[in-house]
């Protein structure tokens, strides 16, 4: 079997493919859009291998999956089904109560970097709300499925929960 190459050069006069096949700018705003959500998997990354609970590595796992498609669905136009629905909605809400209900409720502003998983989630919440910034644009000038808009917002109150529960609860 033929080892693929890393390089294609299709890239190299600025354009790329996108999941549907069309050829867009590199420097476009939907481009954009889905490398921030790259930059928020890195992130959860990160946060996944200085996590000190087995059920917040396991969530993670599932969101960063669960981003690969929210990808697809940024780098896709004229979709007929979306990757994300409602019930992936559902699902990161059902997420974000059960983490909450661990905690005491917040009485003050936190500082980020109590343990070193929560200052890594905070990075993931911080980068998902650039990411979050970015898709409101590129929704005022494009179709953008709204279950991604909704998604990436709740994915941040998702990693600012987790990361109260790594630093107030730990490996408890």
């Amino acid at each position: 079997m033929k080892k693929a190459a890393v390089y294609t050069r299709t890239g190299d006069k600025g354009t790329t493919g996108l999941y549907t096949g069309e050829r867009i700018a590199k420097n476009s705003m939907r481009v954009e859009a889905y490398g921030n959500v790259d930059e928020i998997t890195s992130a959860l990354g990160l946060a996944r291998v200085t996590a000190t609970r087995d059920d917040i590595r396991t969530t993670i796992v599932e969101l960063e999956k669960k981003l690969s498609s929210l990808m697809s669905d940024i780098a896709s136009i004229g979709l007929s089904e979306p990757y994300i629905t409602d019930a992936d909605i559902i699902e990161i809400e059902t997420m974000i109560n059960e983490y909450d209900a661990m905690l005491e409720p917040l009485s003050n502003f936190l500082l980020p970097g109590d343990t070193l998983a929560e200052a890594a989630l905070d990075i993931a919440r911080t980068t998902t709300r650039r990411a979050e910034r970015q898709l409101l644009r590129l929704a005022a000038q494009e179709d953008v499925n709204h279950n991604v808009l909704i998604y990436i917002n709740r994915l941040s109150d998702l990693c600012f929960i987790m990361g109260r529960v790594e630093s107030e609860i730990g490996n408890k």
